[in-house]
């Protein structure tokens, strides 16, 4: 039943980039509370890829994509590289 939920979650999260508690809590008929929980244990499972403002109660989303995976594998690549650079220009220089 829980994969049923993550999956309706989703679905309605992907109209969104924000919405507020109260208006999914509404949409699904159910308590804030309830919601609030359900996305939580969502969230730190990594079935939903999304943040939780308590203080302004909004629910953002921020959806991976492959173009974002391609561009953070590039910076980790570059990364790995200057730090080899560096670590030779520091063996050519003794």
């Amino acid at each position: 039943m829980r994969e049923v939920r993550t999956v309706v979650y989703s679905q309605f999260l992907e109209s969104y980039k924000s919405v507020t508690i109260e208006a999914m809590s509404n949409a699904f008929g159910v308590s804030e509370d309830f919601i609030d929980m359900e996305l939580s244990r969502f969230i730190a499972a990594g079935k939903l890829h999304c943040k939780i403002d308590k203080v302004a109660g909004v629910l953002e989303t921020n959806r991976p994509d492959a173009k974002n995976a391609l561009y953070q594998a590039t910076i980790k690549q570059g990364d790995f590289l200057l730090n080899r650079i560096q670590k030779l220009s520091r063996v050519i220089d003794l």
